[in-house]
């Protein structure tokens, strides 16, 4: 593994561009946190092993319910509060942190533009937190994106659900809230189950189906995660193509008008049945 405070040659003029143009694009990516899963913390490992596979540093900023207090220092200087976990990953405890960033307008936006000067390393930035934080950080950046026709820069959740009734439950109203309060309507579901659970699929599309038919919203994808997975495995060939697709490395990426399915399209029918 690389040595993230290193500084390697490029191999070349053009791998020295790219890695400038890396850094002044730091991918955000709001984690919508869910008490309801059992196994959170796993989800946010299993996420962070698909970054680092790529050589990319993540940043995990945990705002969740179940986070830890911020330390002391995170008030006077939130680069002395990131603790490093790996050569690939950082952690900041930050419960509580983005109100102090509050504007007149009521958005905690300015957090986030705190976080790329406190991390200037970090490539990827995964914001865990509650759907009501997370709609405060990122709708007025949502709005600027609509108003300037910049599709990329729109940021698209990641929605946390087991196959239990509660969990999936909260992830819908999750996205019903950052739909109709931040105009985030697609969003993606990372779905811890055994692989050989039968309610897997019928909980994508049931998600799927009431997103597009009450809310106008679009589940894009979603991948299953096996939670007995061990912490030193590979990431599985679903969260890899994630990854891929959600850095926009696929050459023609998924279109997003449609919810995508890993083994196939939703019925109608299945759906409805399953919500009974």
């Amino acid at each position: 593994m690389r040595d993230f405070d290193s500084k390697p040659l490029p191999l070349d003029q053009a791998d020295g561009l790219r890695r400038l143009f890396a850094r002044q694009r730091v991918k955000m990516i709001p984690v919508v946190s869910n008490p309801h899963v059992a196994f959170g913390g796993v989800m946010l490992e299993r996420l962070c092993a698909g970054f680092t596979e790529l050589g990319l540093h993540v940043l995990v900023v945990d705002a969740s319910e179940r986070a830890g207090a911020p330390s002391e220092l995170a008030v006077m200087d939130l680069a002395d509060a990131i603790e490093r976990l790996s050569d690939g990953v950082s952690y900041l405890a930050a419960r509580g942190l983005a109100i102090r960033h509050v504007d007149a307008t009521g958005s905690t936006a300015p957090f986030l533009a705190a976080l790329t000067d406190a991390a200037p390393r970090a490539e990827v930035i995964l914001v865990h937190a509650p759907a009501t934080e997370l709609a405060r950080l990122f709708a007025r950046g949502a709005e600027l994106a609509r108003r300037s026709g910049d599709e990329s820069a729109l940021v698209r959740p990641l929605l946390l659900a087991d196959d239990r009734p509660a969990s999936v439950t909260h992830a819908y109203a999750a996205l019903k809230l950052l739909s109709q309060r931040a105009g985030l309507v697609v969003h993606d579901l990372l779905l811890a189950a055994a692989p050989n659970s039968p309610r897997a699929e019928r909980i994508a599309m049931q998600l799927a189906t009431c997103a597009d038919d009450f809310l106008g919203a679009v589940l894009r994808d979603w991948v299953r995660l096996d939670p007995a997975t061990d912490a030193s495995e590979a990431p599985s060939e679903a969260l890899r193509r994630w990854v891929r697709e959600t850095l926009r490395l696929d050459a023609a990426p998924a279109p997003a008008a449609a919810p995508y399915y890993v083994d196939r399209p939703p019925q109608r029918g299945d759906a409805r049945r399953a919500m009974n």
